[in-house]
């Protein structure tokens, strides 16, 4: 998935400078990374509060049309929010050049419905929320989906039993420790 966003370049930093930007109805924000300069660009408050109505976003490519011409093809790293209104405050972008990305991506169950062991009555719990993965950003996923309906009740899904795209690695296994290979999902034994 790609969005395509538009900021213009800011020359004033600081404290000050960020506070008459909101006031302006724009977010400060900084592109970072892949070895280049930092660039300080600003960006439509409402754009951002639309785009960030999708949890996806953070997981997404953003191709950054900067003023005067110049694109950067970026994903969001951090993002400071107001702590009462939760409106976005200042947002980090890093460059998605062709070096790797470290990621948590959000996990989604399908298939429990049908799953034999929740069928005989086995509670199926999910143990995870996210996966921190390892990928470039062409391959970074916004969603990892994890399918149960073949699952037994007493037994559980683990970091190296799911289905990952092409590309993408899970960094908990890249210790070669199998003490990191945590369960993700499982379905509790039935009751009798």
């Amino acid at each position: 998935m790609s969005q395509t966003w538009t900021s213009e370049i800011r020359t004033d930093k600081g404290k000050g400078a960020s506070r008459r930007l909101r006031h302006a109805n724009l977010v400060p924000a900084v592109v970072y990374g892949a070895g280049k300069e930092a660039v300080s660009v600003s960006l439509a408050a409402n754009f951002v509060k639309k785009a960030l109505e999708n949890d996806a976003i953070f997981n997404t490519v953003i191709t950054l049309e900067v003023e005067g011409g110049t694109t950067e093809t970026c994903v969001i790293k951090d993002m400071q929010r107001h702590p009462a209104t939760g409106a976005a405050f200042h947002i980090d972008f890093q460059r998605a050049a062709d070096n790797f990305l470290v990621k948590k991506v959000p996990v989604e169950v399908v298939g429990g419905d049908v799953a034999p062991g929740v069928k005989a009555g086995g509670q199926l719990s999910l143990l995870q929320s996210s996966i921190e993965v390892k990928c470039i950003a062409a391959n970074l996923p916004t969603i990892i989906q994890i399918d149960v309906s073949e699952m037994e009740a007493g037994t559980s899904l683990r970091l190296s039993q799911l289905n990952l795209p092409e590309g993408v690695v899970v960094t908990a296994l890249a210790h070669g420790n199998s003490d990191y290979d945590q369960a993700v999902v499982n379905i509790g034994k039935a009751k009798r």
